[in-house]
């Protein structure tokens, strides 16, 4: 009988040590642990949300000049108060009627980065972009060239 449970308790104790090392939190660059670190085939990097635009044929050019007067300007001052770290535009062809041709990219430092956003977001965009009816009158102007598909969030990682 004692033989018995000691092999239960070694068998449990050495699933428990197995469990533990699979589940080992990863590390993001910059960021302080005390573990010993994941057995993951990558590093987790920045965050990075993506928006899939569609304009309407033509109207490319149209779209761009709107957002370089109000969508640059709040990402510039989000990047000086170091709310985002970057933002890319990727400009393309569709390869479908029913896919996007511009890509928004914005980079966060990590996902916490993404918590209370909006307030930190609605002052820069009233700021730049004017009273809540003056943003509305500008989205509803947006209507009549593109259509947002989607937005998405994904992690940057790179291999080890």
């Amino acid at each position: 009988m004692k033989t018995k449970t000691l092999l239960i308790l070694a068998l449990s104790l050495s699933l428990t040590r197995l469990c533990s090392a699979q589940t080992s939190p990863t590390t993001t660059p910059g960021a302080t642990t005390t573990t010993h670190g994941s057995n993951a085939p990558y590093i987790q990097g920045p965050v990075w949300t993506l928006t899939m635009i569609r304009t309407k044929a033509g109207l490319d050019d149209d779209y761009l000049k709107q957002i370089s007067g109000t969508v640059k300007p709040v990402y510039e001052e989000e990047k000086k108060q170091k709310i985002i770290l970057d933002y890319k535009i990727l400009q393309g062809d569709a390869m479908t009627p029913q896919d996007c041709n511009i890509i928004i990219m914005v980079e966060y430092p990590n996902m916490a980065a993404l918590d209370g956003l909006r307030d930190k977001m609605d002052p820069i965009i009233e700021k730049v972009m004017g009273s809540e009816d003056q943003r509305r009158a500008t989205a509803v102007k947006r209507l009549d060239i593109r259509e947002i598909l989607g937005t998405k969030t994904m992690r940057e990682i790179t291999l080890k």
